[in-house]
């Protein structure tokens, strides 16, 4: 089959052998999306060697359970063992011995077919659109960050990156506060969380918003992100960290200490509530999409999914 593969070095559209797991469901992708995880994989990150790509919608063509053939689907990224303890309680997400597609020992949805459990599997309501469908996991991920902390409505969040998780974190958080900020630098993105009735505000000093909010969530992928976080988050508040940013972060730890600031990690989410989001029509993630490609114009799309301001790149099978 055809797809983007990365060996470690390059990243390439090629013929790949795709091998049929009787065991698992084979999806024919119609549509994926260019995850910033994609993009710094290929800058090194994570080492993975195979197909990139966790971000799909897709057709069930083959599966051990009939039922599933011809249904449209997304799919939880993480496979787990199903054994361990993690997988036992319903969570794969941090089983030891999981698999996570296009990013680790899995290949990915940059393809034209991709397999996996049908235990990963959610099947597509017809009310949502196959560009809609592929923010499922991004929007999960979102999502993830209320699994982590309770919101309530009086709470003053800030999220500090107007990137794609950025603003759908902004987005998801003001379902459940009344008080959320966007913190970046990018006008054209900032304009579209105004739109969803977001407050914004442009990267500045930090004693230009003092330390007023309860929680901060540090989407930006910069090093100096935290360090903003922990300046701008009250006393007994919440940093929720949400970027992979891959290096070394300079920070004020005793900060964490003195002012008894909570600091939590926040990775991948459930995908049934962000399909239930998608569903109701609470968040509108059509103006997140910059462009759409063919696979045939994969590594094209690589190329504008890394230029500064872009936002959500497709790839159309």
């Amino acid at each position: 089959m055809k797809a983007l593969h990365f060996d470690g070095k390059t990243l390439k559209l090629k013929e790949v052998n795709f091998r049929i797991n009787d065991a698992e469901a084979v999806i024919r992708i119609l549509k994926s999306g260019i995850c910033n995880t994609d993009l710094e994989i290929v800058r090194g990150y994570a080492g993975f060697v195979g197909v990139l790509g966790h971000e799909f919608v897709g057709i069930v063509e083959r599966c051990p359970e009939v039922a599933w053939i011809g249904k449209r689907v997304v799919g939880e990224i993480n496979v787990g063992c199903g054994v361990c303890s993690f997988c036992k309680a319903g969570d794969s997400r941090h089983c030891p011995r999981r698999t996570v597609l296009g990013i680790h020992g899995r290949d990915g949805a940059h393809a034209e077919f991709v397999s996996l459990p049908t235990r990963n599997l959610l099947e597509v309501p017809e009310t949502i659109t196959d560009e809609e469908a592929v923010f499922v996991e991004p929007l999960a991920a979102a999502y993830a960050i209320t699994e982590r902390i309770e919101i309530y409505p009086t709470m003053k969040v800030a999220v500090i990156g107007d990137g794609k998780l950025g603003l759908l974190s902004a987005m998801i958080l003001s379902l459940k506060s009344d008080n959320v900020t966007l913190i970046g630098k990018h006008q054209h993105k900032l304009a579209i969380a105004e739109r969803h009735g977001i407050e914004t505000a442009l990267i500045e000093k930090p004693q230009k918003y003092g330390r007023l909010f309860d929680i901060v969530v540090e989407a930006s992928g910069n090093k100096t992100g935290m360090q903003m976080a922990m300046d701008i988050v009250q006393p007994k508040g919440f940093i929720v960290l949400k970027s992979t940013f891959h290096g070394e972060t300079p920070v004020e730890m005793w900060r964490a200490v003195v002012d008894e600031i909570s600091i939590v990690g926040s990775r991948c989410g459930k995908f049934a509530p962000a399909l239930e989001i998608l569903k109701k029509g609470k968040i509108k993630v059509r103006e997140l999409i910059s462009e759409i490609f063919s696979l045939d114009k994969g590594i094209e799309a690589f190329e504008a999914a890394s230029k500064k301001g872009a936002l959500k790149i497709l790839l159309s099978m």
